[in-house]
């Protein structure tokens, strides 16, 4: 393949987040020759968005804080179809992984007594996060980039991998284009970690930046492994909402933990409105009780504002639809009312800054308009709990796109200690993969690269056909108004005959210019794959007749703990279209579950 740059290696990363560089890291210091791949530039990466903190039960804060509490919350919040043994892992492994960060240089805000300070999210019984400010994401980034620059593995970046390469059944490599220069790379490596994030561009509004347009879920399915609870996604319920400009734009849920509430257009707290059942226990009645929690959280109920992200959401989208929204199509976020000005500005640097810059409000004087925002799919590349391995031989996942730790619904703060655990994992496990193989390493097969060439290019050979610009735009639209926060089975159906019509549009997509510098084609090859993952989730959202997590039905609102709560949804791909079937959930074992039978 002269007309090709090939490398050979180990461990092929894809993605370069925090999992995909925790994952390397692992993979490195475990002997591998690794590589990491990214479609942007090193440190360019949605877990720079995690700002509120990264979850862990170090009980810094509070000493009653443990790994079990931790796991229960984790599986509450996930409606329990979490992989017991994921929230388990993740529970008892996230404080060795933070403590780790710190050796490595990460600089976390620290309590009175010099311990790594850990603040308030929703859904967590005691103060776990452990945080930098609200730029968490960012320093941990910094640090896992600083680590991997150290330890010199090389890194790919600008460029897209397009097919999976395999040998038989076993993952044989990788093959992608430099973005810059349209030049095509072959990747030889009997590991191959997806760390590639999430699926959120399919939706018209939504937090996640250009990148994440399902590429690791969609080369999971072409290469024969399957998904796992696609019909969960959740939309946060604060992304900015004005101006248009900068709409979805992420806030932190930090701004609930430090004391924010949300008020309709009327000026009401309305959160008390809709605390359901599986919460009542845990969760204050009255605005006096809620203020006292901030006091004293040992003795009090927590605010409704910190109840999971799919409650809050919903919530939100409610008082919207009923008319007591902001006038911009949102509702208020108050923390102005509510903490001083030198408060916010200390906690809240990031939010203070972002909103004077990009809407021009002070936080430390005026609410915030904010309404839901599409952030994170639980669903993805069903593993295995211990070794992140998928039922494709080589190929393993972590991160947001890998299912099951999650459930139905992420906790805040979940999703940092997540890929820090499930990438060390990964790394570990991947490395030893290849290690094990010897010199029996799968073979990459020159017609597959042709194929996968020819597949590449072929929007290049077709005249006067769609405009990509144009199918991105309908699959967005799609996507939120029939399969967003609210679904019901006709939107679904239609949502569904939708996809159909794209998916024969994409096959006659034309696309004009070069190979070098070509967003056009870019998006092309993105498209394939925000379509596969966008039929993945509608085909499970259809099948799933309940309401639960982040996935709401409007035609069945409640929540059937019978039959639903004892199974998920699996997604396969046999090259032609997506298929769906149910599978039992795993059960956890007696000390397990007695854990989830505890009221507090």
């Amino acid at each position: 393949m002269p007309d090709l740059d090939t490398h050979s290696y180990d461990v092929l990363v894809i993605g370069a987040g925090g999992s995909g560089l925790r994952a390397a890291i692992a993979a490195h210091d475990a002997g591998a020759r690794t590589a990491v791949i990214c479609k942007s530039l090193l440190g360019k990466a949605h877990t720079v968005m995690a700002e509120g903190g990264v979850a862990a039960a170090m009980g810094n804060v509070w000493k009653e804080d443990n790994w079990q509490v931790h796991f229960r919350d984790t599986m509450r919040g996930g409606k329990l179809l979490n992989h017991y043994r994921m929230a388990e892992l993740h529970a008892k492994e996230a404080p060795d992984r933070v403590w780790e960060l710190e050796q490595w240089g990460a600089l976390f805000d620290r309590t009175p007594d010099g311990l790594i300070s850990q603040r308030d999210f929703g859904g967590h019984r005691y103060a776990r996060l452990a945080h930098v400010g609200d730029r968490t994401g960012l320093e941990i980034i910094r640090t896992l980039q600083q680590r991997l620059v150290q330890l010199g593995i090389d890194v790919f970046m600008e460029h897209t991998v397009t097919t999976l390469l395999k040998d038989g059944d076993r993952i044989a490599g990788a093959f992608g284009y430099d973005r810059e220069l349209g030049r095509f790379v072959v990747f030889e490596a009997p590991s191959v970690v997806l760390a590639t994030g999430g699926i959120g561009k399919s939706w018209k509004v939504t937090s996640n930046s250009w990148e994440y347009t399902g590429d690791g879920h969609a080369l999971a399915l072409r290469s024969g492994a399957t998904l796992v609870n696609m019909e969960f996604v959740q939309f946060h319920p604060t992304g900015m909402v004005w101006p248009p400009s900068v709409r979805g734009i992420l806030v932190t849920e930090g701004v609930r933990g430090d004391g924010g509430v949300l008020r309709n257009s009327e000026g009401r707290r309305f959160m008390f409105d809709y605390i359901p059942e599986f919460f009542k226990a845990e969760t204050a009645d009255t605005e006096e009780e809620a203020d006292r929690w901030y006091d004293d959280k040992r003795n009090n109920r927590r605010p409704p504002e910190l109840l999971p992200r799919d409650e809050v959401a919903r919530a939100i989208n409610n008082e919207i639809k009923e008319g007591r929204g902001s006038p911009h199509g949102g509702v208020y976020l108050d923390i102005a009312t509510r903490r001083s000005a030198e408060y916010i500005q200390r906690r809240l640097p990031s939010m203070y800054h972002q909103f004077m810059e990009l809407a021009e409000v002070d936080i430390t004087k005026e609410a915030m308009e904010i309404g839901p925002t599409c952030h994170y799919v639980m669903g993805g590349v069903e593993v295995d709990p211990d070794t992140e391995e998928s039922i494709v031989s080589g190929l393993f996942a972590a991160g947001e796109v890998a299912g099951g730790m999650h459930g139905a619904n992420r906790l805040g703060g979940n999703s940092l200690s997540d890929l820090l655990v499930f990438g060390k994992r990964a790394g570990d496990h991947a490395a030893a993969h290849a290690q094990n193989l010897g010199d029996n390493r799968p073979k990459i097969h020159e017609e597959d690269v042709q194929a996968a060439e020819t597949g590449a290019l072929a929007p290049f050979s077709v005249e006067g056909g769609e405009n990509p610009y144009t199918i991105q735009h309908e699959l967005q639209d799609v996507m939120q108004d029939l399969v967003g926060i609210i679904r019901v089975e006709a939107e679904i159906k239609e949502a569904m005959e939708k996809l159909a019509s794209l998916k024969e549009r994409m096959a006659h997509m034309s696309i004009d210019g070069h190979r070098q510098y070509n967003p056009a084609w870019h998006l092309s090859i993105d498209l394939r794959n925000m379509l596969l993952v966008s039929e993945a989730v509608a085909q499970a959202a259809l099948l799933r007749k309940e309401s639960r997590g982040g996935h709401t039905r409007g035609d069945y609102p409640m929540t059937d703990y019978d039959y639903w709560g004892k199974r998920n949804l699996i997604v396969s791909y046999d090259g032609d279209a997506v298929a769906v079937k149910e599978q039992p959930l795993p059960v956890p074992p007696p000390e397990l579950a007695a854990l989830l039978e505890e009221e507090h």
